[in-house]
């Protein structure tokens, strides 16, 4: 690194296998810290895709929100969440209520929505005793790595998520939507390009098609930029996604997603898309107090499965418009 760059400043520890670390010394003054090499931490995202701040001893979730709006532009509401979160304050949610057993595979948060945040926040307050890593992976290096012919096509077609909103699995559409309004639901989706239908049960069907492939709006590099192996029906557990066929049938699963002619995307496919993603994953274990920044374009997560109590909240800052990120599929909001 260039000594004039604001990420020189910060004795970063890089390992292969690892997010970018730094050990950091407060004294107990987290936000000061983080006001102080702000500049700093968000150069090093620029430049490394993530980083984990270790030794802040972030404690609680006023500080902790505190800490994330000192680092960021603006803190995001969430819209069309796919799972129930806790939310803390403005802008600060607990992570996702997803089952400890069960792995969030890599994704990009809120990837097919028209308005994504641009950098991610998370921030431990109790460790898990066994797994539990937040990992990442560079998605230009996954694009990289796909077969080229896989890639080419997603970038023609692009994805198409479908959801069927429930009460039972996900985020009901009032979670979702932030409201149990309908006409505010349908006027949402009318605004951000999504295919929606009634079902007599008063459940909510949606579609949307969404680029694959994406240009990052600072560095111009093309990221891998979707959630079209986590959201599918074969990144499930075996027993989960036949529980789920035989009580919503195929074509009513909470999620899943398929080619953006509307093909399905094959199990094959989505085991290639976990195991590049796997190959390319980068995971150090959770401490209590640390924190972790990053690029949700440049940069994919994951939430591997754990045992113990795990307290991660997550903030979702520096809204980007997809429409900035020249998208090689064209939607049109009504």
């Amino acid at each position: 690194m260039s000594s004039s760059s604001p990420a020189s400043l910060l004795d970063l520890e890089l390992q292969p296998g690892k997010p970018p670390m730094l050990q950091v010394d407060t004294t107990g003054d987290a936000l000061s810290w983080a006001a102080e090499h702000r500049d700093a931490l968000r150069a090093v995202v620029t430049e490394h895709g993530a980083v984990l701040a270790r030794g802040l001893g972030l404690r609680d979730a006023a500080e902790t929100g505190a800490v994330f709006s000192k680092l960021t532009t603006g803190l995001m509401t969430e819209r069309e969440a796919f799972a129930p979160r806790q939310t803390y304050a403005d802008g600060v949610y607990s992570s996702s209520q997803w089952p400890p057993n069960q792995p969030m595979c890599m994704h990009h948060e809120l990837s097919y929505t028209l308005e994504f945040p641009g950098l991610m926040l998370f921030a431990c307050l109790s460790a898990p005793t066994e797994g539990g890593a937040t990992a990442v992976a560079d998605s230009p290096t996954v694009l990289d790595a796909l077969p080229t012919e896989l890639t080419q096509r997603f970038e023609r077609e692009g994805w198409l998520l479908t959801r069927s909103y429930n009460d039972e699995i996900g985020a009901s559409f009032a979670e979702a939507f932030g409201t149990e309004d309908r006409d505010a639901v349908e006027s949402y989706c009318r605004a951000n390009a999504i295919e929606f239908e009634w079902q007599p049960d008063g459940g909510l069907r949606t579609r949307q098609r969404r680029s694959a492939v994406v240009r990052h709006p600072v560095t111009g590099q093309r990221c891998w930029f979707n959630q079209i192996a986590f959201l599918n029906e074969w990144t499930l557990a075996p027993e989960v996604r036949e529980y789920l066929v035989d009580v919503y049938g195929a074509d009513g699963l909470p999620f899943n997603t398929r080619f953006g002619d509307g093909d399905p995307i094959g199990e094959d496919v989505v085991q290639l898309l976990n195991k590049v993603y796997e190959d390319h994953t980068a995971r150090e274990p959770w401490q209590a107090g640390d924190l972790m920044l990053v690029d949700n374009i440049r940069t994919a997560h994951s939430r591997e499965p754990f045992e113990g109590p795990r307290e991660v909240l997550v903030a979702m800052a520096d809204a980007v418009r997809l429409a900035d990120c020249s998208p090689t599929v064209e939607v049109t909001a009504g």
